[in-house]
């Protein structure tokens, strides 16, 4: 059964950083492209950023390129999102999710393309 497990979100002021975790097991983590998604309130989920089983091939929603930064870790399953520069809307529910297929190099922005997702970590910011 595949798990994926967030943690790292809160509370923090304009300006200020946090770093998302995603932790997964259930399957092998190294040959799945994992993303980022978030749901601020009122309004649909919508893409943050992906990357690719290897971790070299990444995309970002253009509203936090330059701010956020995507990476994993693949001898711990663990994903990450470190976010600096933080706006108030940046404030949703962040998910983490895991791609269906085991392409090479490949990252995808469609949740349809992601098959497992996590039960969401909150981060709010305050201005």
């Amino acid at each position: 059964q595949v798990q994926l497990v967030e943690s790292g979100g809160g509370l923090v002021q304009a300006g200020g950083s946090l770093r998302l975790s995603c932790a997964a097991s259930g399957r092998t983590f190294s040959m799945h492209a994992m993303g980022w998604f978030r749901q601020a309130p009122g309004k649909e989920r919508e893409f943050t950023a992906a990357i690719s089983r290897s971790g070299g091939v990444t995309y970002y929603t253009d509203s936090v390129k330059g701010r956020f930064t995507i990476s994993r870790d693949n001898a711990k399953n663990t994903m990450y999102l470190q976010m600096n520069s933080l706006r108030p809307e940046d404030t949703a529910v962040y998910y983490c999710a895991t791609d269906r297929t085991t392409r090479v190099d490949w990252a995808s922005r469609s949740a349809w393309d992601y098959d497992y997702w996590g039960q969401g970590t909150q981060v709010t910011v305050s201005s």
